[in-house]
């Protein structure tokens, strides 16, 4: 394989302010893998070996329950890390990550953690900065559940996701990448019969439409409405 290209890297907020010749250094210690969708970039409790940058494509994060369900937590786009269990100290991954199309990622060894958090402060600090904006998203998702009307949770969920992944077409904006009900039901703490229930009166409004793993946000303004609570729920 031939040898990978700063311009790969340069430019995204986790290397902001890493200089060039640190970046080849980073990127020349980088493989670059193509997983195809629906397969495992890692597996929840397998051990670390890799810590991951997504190029292209969508990830998504799930966590499996001791009773053995998978709950969909959140989706990784392109320009984030992901597998960075050294970061958090463990030596195993606290998730599965399935690609939920074709994916390009980078990958390094995690035994290299150490010398890039050490050797290049700017990515050290950009890499917490993330990882505490995560925190601060599950933080939020918590607040929701427990203060939020399911509607207005649903209504947050696809405004993040359109944000996250929004894709102007002539319907509206599409959050481009495969997404279900099951998916959205398990990200905002509800049922897939209130899920459908409520993306079928959506439709009717005309503030979406959806079909199989397809959601399209038509009216964004409207939805932000229903997720601040300032109309009453369908």
């Amino acid at each position: 394989m031939g040898s990978l290209d700063r311009s790969l890297i340069a430019g995204l907020p986790v290397f902001e302010g890493v200089a060039a010749a640190d970046l080849d250094r980073i990127v020349g210690q980088a493989r670059s893998l193509r997983i195809a969708k629906e397969q495992p970039v890692f597996e929840q409790e397998q051990e670390a070996h890799s810590f991951f940058l997504l190029l292209d494509g969508h990830v998504r994060v799930m966590k499996s329950t001791p009773d053995g369900h998978e709950v969909t937590v959140r989706y990784i786009s392109p320009g984030e890390l992901m597998g960075i269990a050294h970061a958090l100290g463990r030596t195993t991954y606290p998730a599965n990550a399935i690609a939920a199309v074709d994916c390009v990622v980078l990958a390094w060894p995690s035994r290299l953690w150490p010398a890039f958090a050490a050797d290049f402060p700017s990515f050290s600090a950009n890499t917490y900065k993330a990882v505490g904006g995560r925190l601060q998203d599950a933080h939020t998702r918590v607040i929701e559940m427990a203060t939020e009307q399911v509607e207005q949770r649903v209504a947050h969920a696809l405004l993040k996701l359109v944000k996250q992944a929004g894709r102007k077409t002539e319907e509206g904006i599409l959050i481009d990448f495969p997404i279900s009900r099951q998916d959205i039901a398990e990200m905002t703490g509800t049922t897939l019969h209130t899920v459908s229930r409520l993306l079928s009166a959506w439709e009717d409004q005309g503030l979406v439409k959806s079909g199989r793993q397809k959601v399209t946000v038509v009216e964004p303004h409207q939805l932000l409405l229903i997720a601040e609570g300032r109309v009453e729920k369908s």
